[in-house]
């Protein structure tokens, strides 16, 4: 065994101890987990200054994109910026794709992030993932489809899906990711849902990200119906939408449900949270991307008060600044108290969301949290010790990850 101190750690599993320790056995599993006096004997110890975490858990992002952090910076609005995907995809080649998403792993362990919901849009996305040292979930992500293209892609889309699971022996499952009810026929979200649930994977789409979106699932107008036009994409909800929010389309194409957690949530009214709930779907908050891409606020207040899933994802580098979870807290926080949060708890279930939230999005029971017999996934930010922990979290953390422990393999950075 060897054994991390830390002046506080925050287990998740438990209260905050001061003092504290972390025995990792020889599987990089968690052994001990209480004060440092109580620590069992260990072959070695190694003492970090700063608040220990959980490893931290981004429920959404793309890492092969971030080679386009470029496009963080170009100022355009969600329906400008999204178009610049399809222009670009192609003249990349597989070797920057690669390059890219490994840059990504290296960011988000540099950030105390251990675990991912990665949607995966090239194939070879795949590889550099599935050989890191990260947990969590690689979505294989299908956009701009319909139905009739799908008669002839959908075999070779699946055995993607077959073949990836059949060579990995990762931590990271392989998933399926319908990207929105904008980019995907009906008939073809269809079969990916049944697909899924026929290899019992989890599923990941994006959903009430922008009032454009809430426009075209609702009356088949507005950019979406003009860009698919454009691009010859014959979308059913393109002729005259489904008169219902994308919520509930989404629950009546059997998208939702505890093997499946959502993107952004940003346009959710009190009927579509309700729902989420009552199928037991985790939302993914993206607060820094929905800013930078004019998308508009979640209702961070509400998922609380409601008692909501959720979870913290960061997008990708084309849409925030870094890849860092902890840099969601204090905008999150900001937006929770500007809807009304009266901010009693309110740094505890940011953390919470961030951790154990994350996991519980991802299917997983032993990351997300510090306990004997889970994954040794920590993080170590040099924060104020001496205050409250949540509250030092959530507005020192960003930035300043001085450790990171993945698998139990120490990372100091």
């Amino acid at each position: 065994m060897h054994v991390y101190t830390a002046p506080v750690v925050v287990p998740i599993a438990g209260d905050p101890v001061r003092d504290g320790a972390v025995g990792v056995d020889d599987d990089g599993r968690i052994a001990y987990v209480g004060p440092a006096a109580e620590a069992p004997e260990a072959d070695g110890t190694t003492a970090l200054s700063g608040v220990m975490t959980p490893g931290l858990v981004n429920a959404h992002t793309h890492l092969c994109y971030t080679g386009y952090a470029d496009m963080y910076g170009n100022e355009k609005e969600f329906f400008e910026w999204v178009q610049e995907f399809a222009r670009r995809n192609p003249q990349v080649a597989d070797e920057e794709w690669k390059t890219a998403t490994q840059e990504g792993i290296d960011q988000s362990l540099r950030a105390g992030v251990t675990a991912v919901a990665d949607v995966v849009t090239p194939p070879v996305g795949f590889e550099a993932l599935l050989a890191s040292e990260l947990a969590g979930v690689a979505y294989w992500e299908a956009c701009f489809i319909d139905d009739e293209s799908w008669e002839d892609r959908r075999n070779s889309w699946r055995e993607i899906v077959t073949e990836t699971r059949a060579i990995n022996n990762s931590d990271i499952a392989v998933g399926i990711s319908p990207h929105t009810l904008y980019t995907l026929g009906t008939g073809v979200v269809k079969s990916l849902v049944e697909f899924a649930r026929t290899l019992d994977i989890r599923l990941h789409p994006h959903l009430a990200e922008t009032e454009h979106e809430d426009m075209f699932v609702r009356n088949g107008a507005g950019p979406f119906a003009f860009m698919n036009r454009r691009m010859g994409l014959r979308v059913q909800l393109g002729d005259g939408g489904s008169g219902h929010s994308p919520a509930a389309q989404m629950a009546k194409l059997d998208l939702l449900g505890g093997d499946c957690h959502i993107a952004h949530g940003v346009h959710l009214d009190a009927d579509d949270r309700r729902l989420l709930r009552e199928q037991g779907t985790a939302v993914a908050l993206c607060a820094r991307s929905n800013a930078r891409l004019e998308s508009g606020e979640a209702p961070v207040a509400a998922h609380r008060k409601e008692g909501n899933p959720v979870a913290l994802g960061t997008d990708s580098r084309a849409s925030s600044p870094d890849l860092e979870v902890a840099g969601e807290w204090p905008v999150l926080r900001k937006l929770a108290l500007a809807q009304g949060d009266d901010g009693d708890g309110l740094n505890e279930w940011l953390v919470r969301a961030a951790t154990e939230g994350g996991a519980r999005a991802l299917g997983r029971t032993d990351i997300g949290a510090i306990k004997v017999g889970a994954r040794a996934d920590l993080a170590v930010f040099a924060v104020d010790a001496e205050a409250n922990p949540y509250a030092a979290l959530v507005s020192e953390a960003a930035g300043n990850c001085k450790a990171t422990v993945v698998a139990g393999r120490l990372i100091e950075h």
